[in-house]
Formats: structure tokens, sequence, C-alpha cells
């Protein structure tokens, strides 16, 4: 949930940041990332954050749930904080759903995102 820079040349997480909320962030900039460039990569690190969350807080019957820390790699052991933020419906699986639509559903010219992730249509005779 909470990185840190400043030992040495890389970043660190402390013990007590290893949770993960299923926050939009991350996948928010990929989706703008990918739209300005066409980079492949951000499609493939939105996939792998898109089966992780699949994988590691998916709870049945058909939900999800944020997790205790992102440290734990066998999904069996998962610690579930059984709660879902409003957020990951309503922005992070809008993000990944919009990193694999095609450019022209809300193009990035013609909408801008608040930080709810509600598209706003721009007006272009506003500058006029």
């Amino acid at each position: 949930e909470i990185i840190k820079f400043g030992r040495g040349d890389d970043f660190y997480v402390e013990s007590a940041d290893t949770h993960n909320l299923l926050r939009p962030e991350t996948v928010e900039s990929l989706f703008v990332m990918w739209r300005v460039t066409h980079d492949q990569k951000y499609r493939d690190w939105g996939w792998k954050i898109f089966q992780a969350f699949k994988r590691f807080t998916r709870v049945e019957p058909k939900g999800y749930s944020s997790i205790n820390s992102v440290r734990v790699t066998d999904p069996s052991h998962v610690s579930w904080r059984d709660h879902t933020e409003s957020f990951f419906f309503a922005e992070t699986m809008k993000y990944l759903y919009l990193l694999f639509a095609d450019d022209s559903l809300m193009h990035i010219d013609e909408y801008v995102f608040n930080t709810e992730a509600h598209a706003f249509p721009i007006n272009p005779k506003a500058d006029e």
C-alpha cells in the first residue's frame, strides 16, 4: 500500500504498510500511460495486477477483499480484511476495463476523469 524511497537506489516497504486496500491509483496511471504511449508494458503490468487481484483478493462466493499483506505468496495463506472499499469497483475495475478497451471508448482527448473516476466530456466550445 505504501512504498518509500531512500535506501540506496531502491524502494522499500515497512512491515506496517504491506496491506492492500485495492486502490485505483496504479491502474489509473497504467491506463493513462497506455493511452499516451501505446507501450505494451502498461497493459502487461495491468494484466498482472488483475490476475493478482483474482488470485489473492477474490473471496467466495463472488467478492473481493482488501488483504493484510502483499508479501504472502500462497493464496491459501492470505489474511483478508473482510472489507471491500467502494472504489475497488467504481474506480480500480473501471480503469482496468478502460486499459484493455479500444482507445475510441472514452478517448482521453474527449474526456477528463475526476478523482472518483467519473468521466466528464470536454467541451471544446468552452475555450471560445
